[in-house]
C-alpha cells in the first residue's frame, strides 16, 4: 500500500457509496491528504455544493446521535485499495451545523444584534480614527513646521494601512478564526494610537498613522465574514445594512467630533479620546464577542472530543491544512486578487464602491475650502458633515423596504414549487437597492456643486449631500450583501479585495483635492466627480445582465 499510487477517492465511488449505505447518509465528501493544501480550491470548485446539501436537511436527526460534522479514519485494511493510511472520510450528517443549538445561527436574536452592533462600532470606531485627523491639520503644521500636503499624508497612510490590512486579517480569519483576529487587531489598534498622540517629530506620526490603519482594518473585512456567519437569506440584509452604514458614518462622524474638541483643546486630546474609546471598544470585544467561524468551531469540537474519547482519529476539515502560518499568509493573501481576476462581477462592483469612497474623502478636504468662504471656524466646518451622516442614517432605517422586497421576490420565483424545492434568493437580488444609488449619488453631487457659490446660503449644499449619503449606504449596502452571499466561503477575502480596492482610491482623493479645487473651482470639481459616477452608473447593474444570460445558457456564475 505504501509503495502503491492510490487513486483520488470521490462522493460516487463505489466504496464511497458502500459507506453511504452503511450509515445511511446521503451528503459524503472523501478527502486526501496528499490535496489537504488545496482545501481551500475544493470549496471553490464544488460552490459548496455539499454544505446546500446538508443544509436542506437540517431538520432531520442524525442516526448515530452526533450533533456535528465528524471525520472518521478508514481501517487500514478495509480501505488500503483506495486510499493511504491518513484519509480521511468527511460525514456531513443530516444534520446540519446551521441546526445546532450551539451553532452561531441559532444564537437569540438578543445575542445576535449585540455581536453585530460591537462590531459594527469597532468599524465606525476605526473610520472615524480616518477622518478625525482633518480637523487636527493646521494644529499639527504648526507644531511640526509641515506643509498641508504633508499634514494629508495623515489620513492617506492610514487609510493605506486600512486596505492592507484585510489582505491579511481576512484570509486568515477564515484560517484561525474571527474573534482571535478581533481581539489582536484592536489591541494593537489601541497600542499604535499612542505614538500618534505623544509624538515628538512628524516621523513617528505618520508611522503611527500607517500601523494603527494597519492594525484598525479588521473591521473592514472579517466583520462582514461575522455577519453572515450568524444571518442567512433575506434575515442577512438588514444586519448587513447595519454594518456596512457604520464604516460610513464613522468618517462623517470624525470631523464632527474633531472640530468640537481642536476648537477647544489640543490636537493631542484627539488621540488621547481616540485610545480611550478603542480601549472600551477592546473589553467588548472579549466579553462579549465569542467565535462564529464555523470551521474553528469544529476544530474545537474535534479537540474536545478526541480528549474525551480518546479517539485520536477524530479530525476537522481546518485541522488537515498542514501549512505553516507563514505559508497560510502568503497562500491567502493571494485569494482576493485571484477573485477579483477571476470574477468580472466582483471587479466592476469593486471599481464602483472605491470611487465613491475616493470623493467621500475627497469631501474631508474639500467641505474646509466651500465653507471657509461662509466664514465657518474649525467647529462648524465639522458640523457640515451632518448631512451625509443623516442620509446614511435615513438609508439604513428605510433598509427593511428593500429586504422585504427581495423577500417577496423570492416568494413569487418559489410559489409553484413545493417547499423541499424552494431556494433562496439568487445574490444579484441584493444589488436592486444598489441601482438607486448608482441614479442618486450623481444626481447630489451635481446638486452639490452647483450651489457651493458663496451666494447660495451655506444649508442648501449641506442638504445636497443628504441624498448622497443615502445613496452611498444602498450602494455599499447591497455591494457587501452581495459578495457576502455570491462567494461563500470566501466572503472575508472578497470584502477584503474589495476594501483593498477602496482604500487606494480613498487614500490617493485627498492628495489631490486641495490642488483640484483651487484649479477648476468648487463647482466644476465637484461636478467633474458626478460625471464620473454617472459614467460607471451601470455598474450594479452587470451581476443581473450576466445572471439572465447565464441563465439562457443553462450555466451559473456563482
Amino acid at each position: 500500500m505504501s509503495g502503491s499510487t492510490t487513486p483520488t477517492v470521490t462522493a460516487d465511488s463505489p466504496v464511497a457509496e458502500e459507506f453511504k449505505s452503511k450509515v445511511g447518509n446521503d451528503a459524503i465528501r472523501i478527502q486526501n491528504s496528499s490535496i489537504s493544501n488545496e482545501i481551500s480550491n475544493a470549496f471553490k470548485n464544488e460552490k459548496e455544493k455539499k454544505e446546500h446539501v446538508a443544509s436542506r436537511h437540517s431538520d432531520s436527526k442524525n442516526e448515530t446521535g452526533q450533533d456535528s460534522y465528524e471525520f472518521v479514519e478508514w481501517d487500514e485494511g478495509e480501505a488500503a485499495k483506495y486510499v493511504n493510511n491518513h484519509s480521511y472520510i468527511h460525514i456531513i450528517p443530516k444534520t446540519c451545523l446551521y441546526s445546532l443549538p450551539r451553532s452561531p445561527c441559532n444564537f437569540s436574536t438578543f445575542k445576535k444584534w449585540t455581536i453585530v452592533l460591537i462590531v459594527g462600532q469597532g468599524a465606525l470606531c476605526a473610520t472615524v480614527c480616518s477622518s478625525i485627523i482633518a480637523m487636527t491639520y493646521e494644529a499639527v503644521e504648526l507644531e511640526f513646521g509641515i506643509s498641508p500636503q504633508v499634514a494629508t499624508l495623515g489620513v492617506t497612510l492610514f487609510i493605506f494601512g486600512l486596505g492592507l490590512g484585510p489582505l491579511f486579517l481576512g484570509p486568515l480569519s477564515e484560517f484561525y478564526g474571527r474573534a482571535p483576529i478581533y481581539i489582536w487587531s484592536y489591541f494593537f489598534f489601541v497600542l499604535f494610537n499612542i505614538p500618534v498622540a505623544l509624538a515628538k517629530n512628524v516621523e513617528t506620526w505618520l508611522i503611527g498613522r500607517f500601523l494603527s490603519g494597519f492594525s484598525g482594518a479588521a473591521f473592514l473585512s472579517v466583520a462582514g465574514g461575522s455577519v453572515s456567519d450568524l444571518f442567512r437569506g433575506p434575515k442577512l440584509s438588514l444586519p448587513m445594512s447595519v454594518f456596512s452604514a457604520c464604516p460610513f458614518l464613522g468618517p462623517v462622524v470624525g470631523p464632527i467630533i474633531g472640530g468640537f474638541i481642536n476648537q477647544h483643546v489640543s490636537w493631542r486630546w484627539t488621540w488621547y479620546v481616540q485610545i480611550i474609546w478603542t480601549a472600551v471598544e477592546l473589553a467588548l470585544l472579549i466579553f462579549f464577542v465569542p467565535e462564529t467561524y464555523s470551521p474553528v468551531l469544529l476544530k474545537r469540537k474535534a479537540q474536545r472530543l478526541r480528549k474525551e474519547t480518546g479517539n485520536e482519529r477524530l479530525r476537522a476539515p481546518l485541522e488537515l491544512d498542514e501549512r505553516t502560518i507563514l505559508q497560510a499568509t502568503l497562500f491567502s493573501c493571494t485569494v482576493p486578487f485571484q477573485l477579483v481576476a477571476a470574477e468580472p462581477m466582483a471587479l466592476v462592483l469593486n471599481i464602483w464602491t472605491s470611487l465613491l469612497l475616493g470623493i467621500l474623502y475627497m469631501f474631508f478636504s474639500a467641505f474646509p475650502i466651500v465653507f471657509t468662504a461662509h466664514g465657518f471656524n474649525l467647529e462648524q466646518k465639522g458640523l457640515t458633515f451632518i448631512g451625509i451622516g443623516v442620509g446614511i442614517i435615513i438609508a439604513t432605517a428605510v433598509n427593511p423596504l428593500f429586504s422585504h422586497q427581495v423577500a417577496r421576490r423570492a416568494e413569487r420565483r418559489n410559489a409553484e414549487l413545493p417547499p423541499a424545492e424552494r431556494t433562496p434568493p439568487p445574490p444579484e437580488d441584493h444589488l436592486l437597492k444598489g441601482l438607486y444609488g448608482a441614479v442618486i449619488c450623481p444626481l447630489a453631487l451635481f446638486w452639490f456643486a452647483f450651489t457651493t457659490y458663496p451666494s447660495v446660503h451655506w444649508v442648501v449644499p449641506i442638504i445636497a449631500s443628504v441624498p448622497f449619503g443615502f445613496g452611498m449606504v444602498l450602494a455599499y449596502s447591497s455591494t457587501f450583501t452581495f459578495l457576502v452571499d455570491a462567494y461563500r466561503p470566501y466572503a472575508a477575502s472578497a470584502l477584503a479585495a474589495n476594501s483593498f480596492m477602496r482604500s487606494a482610491l480613498a487614500g490617493a482623493f485627498p492628495l489631490f483635492t486641495v490642488q483640484m479645487y483651487h484649479s477648476l473651482g468648487t463647482q466644476w470639481a465637484s461636478a467633474l466627480c458626478a460625471f464620473l459616477l454617472l459614467a460607471i452608473a451601470p455598474f450594479p447593474d452587470a451581476p443581473q445582465k450576466a445572471s439572465k444570460f447565464n441563465s439562457i445558457k443553462g450555466t451559473n456564475s456563482y
